[in-house]
């Protein structure tokens, strides 16, 4: 069988020759590495899922508004790999790469995303590995949103696995500004112009106060019911 070369799992972008069965091989261990992610993934989504049913069950207030989710594609796990420069094997890169499973919360309001996060991480099988709280400390460019970092177990045939998995909890506001700042990222190729960065700034300024007047308003209507805002 004739041989290929190929740039897979090599951080220092050194060219392997492998065969075809070789290939196959590599494809399915990478199979195989991120299958953990995919059954990690859908146990926090399962639970997402639960808290979402109960709020519109039996309450009068749901406070999610939609949910996303991905596992890494192979192509993109390899090119953080490259650019991280992690040592090409997987015990390293699942220490090294913790957002290979991710899942978005949109909610209403930024009090129900501390809300939630609280409700997921309060779970007795899920572990809180690491907060960012970019809605208390945004990044320089304006950006907000609440990251965590949870392992939760996933029991296979071969017996248990803790997979990690980033959730990103956010406003309706936060997800429109970010969508919109990572279309121009990539437009701009991460060049982005000075004057456009300082509008996106200000955008973000603007959101916040959106964010936090319809916040006022909704409180107002309901007597206070969803409670201050808190960081974590």
């Amino acid at each position: 069988m004739a041989s290929s070369a190929v740039n897979a799992f090599d951080p220092d972008h050194t060219t392997l020759t492998v065969s075809a069965a070789e290939l196959r091989e590599m494809r399915d261990e990478l199979q195989r590495f991120l299958m953990g992610y995919r059954f990690g993934l859908r146990e926090i989504e399962t639970k997402i899922a639960i808290l979402r049913e109960e709020f519109l069950l039996l309450h009068d207030y749901n406070p999610i508004e939609h949910v996303t989710s991905r596992v890494k594609s192979p192509d993109s796990l390899v090119e953080k790999v490259q650019r991280k420069g992690v040592e090409a094997d997987f015990d390293s890169i699942r220490r090294a790469i913790t957002d290979i499973a991710g899942v978005r919360i949109t909610c209403s309001f930024t009090a129900d995303a501390y809300r939630l996060f609280d409700l997921l991480t309060a779970q007795d099988d899920v572990h809180l590995v690491e907060t960012k709280d970019y809605i208390a400390q945004p990044k320089a460019n304006g950006y907000k949103s609440l990251h965590a970092i949870v392992s939760v177990p996933v029991y296979l045939s071969t017996g248990r696995l803790d997979v990690p998995v980033e959730v990103q909890f956010r406003t309706i506001a936060m997800d429109f500004w970010a969508s919109l700042e990572h279309k121009i990222y990539y437009k701009y190729d991460a060049q982005i112009p000075t004057e456009l960065s300082e509008s996106l700034r200000d955008a973000a300024h603007s959101a916040a106060e959106l964010d936090a007047r319809m916040e006022r308003l909704h409180r107002e209507i309901r007597g206070g019911g969803i409670g201050p805002v808190h960081s974590v």
